[in-house]
């Protein structure tokens, strides 16, 4: 409830004048009836045509202002309801983007999803059904009942008595539901995690002929949720009965004990039509809200879902929200110092002893068996994850004390598995620079060796990109991802494993390329390949997370067994491919 207060906040007045407005719809619906008795009382003392009119006039504009009030608030009502999802969503994006790479082990990328779409539509749609339908009911059960006592003070304890049984029902049936709607939620996120799989994975799926094994799996995902679906569902089976039952056992305690009462000159003919209709409205905005009494205990485990999400601290934060003050083009861009890492829930370090520089104009490599902590160093410096201990500079500045904004600035990435978003050529290459040219952008494909195969397709720079880059091979992937690295001209260049799906012939190319290009910029490469990174100037080679060797290809094999036991290996690989 809270959370939902935090973003009705914002727009109090809407939720003022929507409040307002129901009142009056409210109030409108319970005076008719009291106009009625009131003519059928003067109808039978004879009074004059005029005074009859009279009360009709009143009783249809009345009607008239119900009916309007009624009509705005629905038009209000919506409008709060759509604002209200619309800065949830904002908020639950934003705050997506602030989680750190380790923080999506906590909430997965199928569960983000769902509490962005599902759980803010559940809420949605429970807020839109509550003020519409459940806001009501109290102001309508003060208002009947103060006019049913008004009328006879009996007839208010029956009335009070059938109200308040019902809803005492309705609030035992929310309590033991509540549990069930968290479970249905959860089970939301099983199914969304299944089927992202099979459509993401279905390649795989569908080589090793796995189809029935997933069918399986999913049907079983499929058969939790409904399960638990039905079993809610039972819970509020008995709700309508009751509610009808209610609904007739007044009705006929009223007619019952008023007619006694009308025998003997107590009570009167028309202030029965009155109390009826008190009761029937009554009840009948209770049914309604019993409607989306259902849909509460799910909203209720949709809010807070969200404000998990919401209230959730980033593993990794900014301290401090002011830009840092970067010296003049120091020869050092990145300088590790005695680093540490090892991940939270491992005893063990990912990396340790980490002790290297690089320099302006210069291109670091780093290479090492599979797992042996290199994607970690790209990791590292890019602030997806802090270092356990020791520091990392850029600039001669520990990272930690800057904005990740500003750091970031400073880097282009490259990762291991390329990534475009759907839309044009031109509109990924300008994700790392709005502002860059048409001319930027050829000569960024030229460098990347992208521009022959980007000009021979029809539309040029303007081609249709699919999600993930999917219309394209891996390697014109990769090399549109270096082009886009490349656009933003920024003093440290990371490419993590980002030449693997290149030929020789395209990977050579491309590193003449790049060592013009970046001369003025630092270059860390993260290779698996020895003959991409031959070139470099300093090559750091690490084994199970710790630095064996750093020097260039000539120095490492004479020093460094690692590198050229992993130099043999693949040199003796191609010689056998070749013969």
């Amino acid at each position: 409830m809270r959370l939902i207060l935090r973003f009705l906040k914002p727009h109090w007045k809407l939720c003022t004048l929507t409040i307002f407005l129901l009142i009056v719809d409210v109030a409108g619906a319970l005076i008719i009836p009291t106009l009625a008795s009131q003519m059928l009382r003067e109808g039978e003392a004879g009074v004059a045509m005029q005074t009859l009119i009279y009360t009709a006039i009143t009783m249809a504009v009345a009607a008239i202002i119900s009916g309007a009030a009624g009509i705005l608030s629905g038009y209000t009502c919506a409008a709060l309801v759509a604002r209200v999802a619309k800065d949830m969503r904002d908020a639950l994006y934003r705050k997506s983007l602030d989680l750190a790479v380790a923080d999506f082990k906590t909430f997965s990328v199928a569960s983000m999803t769902t509490r962005t779409v599902s759980d803010v539509t559940n809420i949605q749609f429970a807020l839109m059904s509550s003020l519409q339908m459940v806001l009501p009911v109290p102001i309508v059960f003060v208002i009947s009942l103060i006019l049913a006592f008004l009328q006879d003070w009996m007839m208010g304890l029956i009335l009070l008595a059938v109200l308040f049984i019902i809803t005492v029902i309705a609030l035992m049936i929310m309590r033991s539901a509540s549990p069930l709607f968290r479970k249905l939620q959860n089970l939301l996120d099983k199914m969304s995690t299944v089927l992202l799989e099979n459509i993401t994975g279905v390649r795989v799926v569908r080589a090793f002929n796995k189809e029935q094994d997933e069918k399986g799996r999913m049907d079983g995902a499929f058969y939790d949720y409904a399960y638990t679906s039905i079993k809610a569902n039972r819970m509020f089976a008995s709700l309508d009965g009751l509610s009808f039952f209610a609904v007739n056992l007044f009705v006929i305690l009223v007619y019952s004990f008023s007619g006694f009462r009308v025998t003997a000159g107590a009570f009167a003919v028309a202030d029965i039509t009155a109390l009826v209709e008190y009761a029937l409205l009554a009840l009948f905005y209770l049914m309604m809200a019993q409607m989306v009494i259902l849909t509460l205990p799910r909203a209720f485990e949709c809010a807070e879902r969200v404000r998990t999400v919401l209230d959730f601290s980033p593993t990794i934060q900014d301290h401090t929200e002011k830009d840092v003050w970067f010296p003049a083009s120091p020869e050092n861009v990145v300088t590790f110092q005695n680093v540490a890492f090892r991940f939270a829930d491992s005893s063990l370090y990912t990396l340790k002893n980490l002790n290297f520089s690089c320099r302006r104009g210069t291109t670091t490599a780093i290479i090492g068996g599979t797992g042996s902590g290199k994607s970690t160093v790209a990791s590292l410096i890019l602030r997806f994850n802090d270092v356990t201990e020791g520091e990392l500079l850029l600039d001669g500045i520990d990272i930690r004390k800057m904005p990740q904004k500003q750091l970031r600035d400073h880097i282009a990435y490259v990762q291991q598995r390329a990534w475009l978003f759907a839309g044009t050529i031109a509109e990924n290459l300008r994700y790392s620079n709005p502002n860059a040219t048409d001319e930027e952008l050829w000569h960024a494909l030229k460098v990347a060796q992208a521009e022959d195969f980007v000009r021979s397709l029809p539309d040029g720079l303007n081609s249709y990109v699919a999600q993930g880059g999917t219309n394209f091979s891996g390697g014109q992937k990769q090399r549109l991802s270096i082009a886009r690295a490349l656009v933003k001209k920024p003093e440290l260049y990371i490419f993590d494993d980002s030449f693997s799906a290149l030929d020789f012939k395209t990977d050579a190319a491309l590193r003449r390329a790049l060592a013009y290009e970046t001369q003025n910029a630092a270059v860390i490469i993260i290779a698996q390949r020895v003959s991409t990174i031959l070139h470099a100037e300093q090559i750091v080679v690490l084994n199970e997370g710790e630095p064996v060797g750093i020097g260039t290809h000539q120095e490492l094999l004479l020093t460094c067994p690692v590198y050229k036991e992993i130099y043999e290996s693949q040199t003796k690989e191609a010689q056998e491919q070749h013969v």
